[in-house]
């Protein structure tokens, strides 16, 4: 089977195995990797230096001679003192192939074919704002910030138009250098093959790109992952015929372009796809009543199997759920229901005795709600109000107590102890019976209370309290009840999770961004009837639970597809 029929016969399993990649902290929507295309541009790579992706020829000179020739051109450089003589590496054992090779094909090192040149390390005060660029790995992969230089430098320092690198420090890969003249780093190296006419420098990158994982495999550092020089020449290269190394090239080359186009057309459907979700989804948020949200609701309903069919179209169904909840908009209205404004009365009298009985401190008065803080109209029966006025908005330490040994003090949580909706203690800090006491004194965690993440990467992530067990919060929003006559924890919840994407824009601070307690005291709030609220909830699980369904099906399906594209793969080697 030729590669374009493999491409082309198995095109739904290359286009339809994608992979969420996870991310970190709240609302960072995990992007899509296109995997199935990824393991095609990797197996294309693959069959090419096996020798498997274009037929051999017999009348092509066998790369033993070009062996010979790359060994003489390499002495006459020796000759001319243009290069060190090097110490000879070690024969290549049988341990080290790989695979067998077709006929005609030879096993070299790296360092036998090419003179692996270093860059220079620069002191700061050598990097400038004008002279020569100053290329370093960073620019190759993700960084516009370039630094320049004027000194003058041997030629082997500067890297041309076309030249053949390698990065070899965090980052890795090769790359055929198409700028102007530049100087380069010491954590780059510059490729100068012996012999041009005996080892294509367009082969030897797509080589290079085929092994760089497992040349990664073999650095050395935690915090700098690095490769060295003496090991990078030890690198074992498979050297096809002249001509083969062309033909492979030139293969490459287009079936990476079919790549490319498979890539955008699954992009471009993807795109399409998340924006119908978006726009249908807007029209449940759109509705004016309960009727024509039951309409709108209907016509989606029947579509759900094309709809939400990627992780992100299911987070945005959960979150139109959310923001129906807040609005008022989820369950119809029942004119009979005790109306909010009566269950503030009954919040303002609960704080007044809390306050009196010294549990609470009288606190100062929020501004009022001004018309345009107001997101959306409520129902009949509802009222806005701020977030502290409705519930007990506290937070925990954001110190950091000495650490005790476990059976002698609590558990000091924070929002890294967060595991699937619940307080995970397996792995967290304790504290000692004065601190515990002094923290809990202020923030005292109750069950049904809500813990919010204010601070980092995980603003927003949060937990309803579902133990009695005794424990500390640090850099937590604590969410208290004055009444749960008249706030109903889940909907309390619900509230949270909705506003929660948008509180992380409200962060300030720079490596440790933080949302204050006085803006979480100061949100605007929607406050429902009770009886609304409970119906509320009770509606808002039963569509999660479908939301959780859907993900759970999808996730199953996804697995299998990756597997069948994983299969695929290795039928092909093999």
């Amino acid at each position: 089977m030729t590669v374009e029929k493999l491409i082309t016969d198995h095109i739904d399993i290359w286009s339809s195995a994608l992979q969420t990649r996870s991310m970190a902290g709240r609302g960072s929507n995990g992007k899509i990797d296109l995997y199935g295309i990824k393991k095609l541009r990797e197996l294309i790579l693959e069959l090419a230096v096996r020798g498997k992706l274009v037929p051999q020829d017999p009348n092509d000179e066998p790369a033993s001679e070009l062996l010979k020739r790359i060994a003489a051109e390499k002495a006459e450089l020796v000759k001319q003192g243009k290069i060190k003589k090097q110490k000879p590496l070690p024969e290549i054992s049988e341990d080290e192939k790989p695979f067998e090779l077709p006929v005609g094909w030879e096993w070299v090192r790296l360092g036998d074919a090419v003179d692996v040149i270093n860059g220079r390390a620069y002191k700061k005060h050598e990097m400038l704002k004008s002279g020569t660029p100053l290329l370093r790995v960073g620019n190759l992969f993700t960084s516009n910030e370039w630094y320049y230089s004027d000194l003058e430098l041997d030629e082997d320092k500067y890297i041309d138009k076309g030249d053949l690198i390698y990065a070899w420090s965090a980052s890795f890969g090769p790359f055929i250098w198409q700028g102007d003249k530049v100087i380069y780093h010491y954590h780059i190296w510059k490729l100068k093959i012996f012999s041009e006419s005996s080892l294509n420098k367009y082969f030897l990158h797509d080589y290079l790109a085929s092994i760089t994982e497992k040349i990664k495999s073999q650095g050395n550092g935690i915090a700098m992952l690095h490769m060295t020089k003496e090991r990078m020449e030890k690198q074992v290269i498979a050297l096809p015929p002249i001509e083969e190394q062309i033909k492979i090239v030139s293969k490459i080359k287009e079936l990476m372009c079919l790549c490319d186009q498979l890539e955008q057309q699954s992009l471009t459907s993807l795109d399409a796809h998340q924006h119908l979700v978006e726009t249908l989804l807007a029209t449940l948020t759109n509705s004016q009543n309960a009727e024509e949200l039951a309409e709108n609701w209907a016509r989606i309903s029947q579509y759900f199997d094309t709809l939400f069919t990627t992780e992100a179209s299911i987070d945005a169904l959960k979150q139109t759920i959310l923001q129906l909840a807040v609005m008022g908009k989820l369950v119809p209205q029942d004119p009979n229901d005790e109306p909010a404004s009566e269950l503030l009365k009954r919040i303002e009298q609960e704080k007044a005795q809390l306050v009196k009985e010294g549990k609470i401190k009288k606190q100062k008065p929020l501004p009022p709600i001004n018309d345009d803080e107001k997101p959306f109209d409520l129902p009949q029966g509802w009222i806005f109000i701020r977030m502290n006025h409705a519930i007990d908005v506290r937070d925990g330490t954001h110190d950091s107590p000495k650490a005790v040994i476990g059976v002698e003090g609590y558990p000091l949580i924070t929002s890294k102890d967060f595991s699937n909706g619940s307080i995970d203690f397996s792995n967290a800090k304790y504290i000692s019976k004065e601190d515990h006491d002094a923290i809990s004194r202020r923030s005292l965690v109750e069950v049904d209370d809500i813990l919010f993440s204010m601070i980092g990467g995980n603003i927003g992530n949060q937990v309803k309290v579902s133990t009695d067990r005794q424990f500390s919060i640090k850099n937590l929003a604590l969410f208290k009840y004055y009444t749960k006559e008249a706030t109903n924890p889940d909907f309390v919840k619900l509230f949270t999770e909705y506003v929660a994407n948008t509180l992380q824009t409200k962060a300030i601070g720079g490596a440790q961004p933080f949302v204050s307690l006085g803006i979480l005291r100061g949100l605007v709030f929607p406050l429902p009837p009770i009886k609304e609220q409970s119906r509320i909830t009770l509606k808002s699980k039963t569509l999660f639970i479908m939301c959780d369904t859907l993900k759970s099906r999808l996730q199953s399906a996804q697995q299998t597809q990756l597997h069948l594209a994983d299969a695929l793969t290795d039928a092909a080697l093999n």
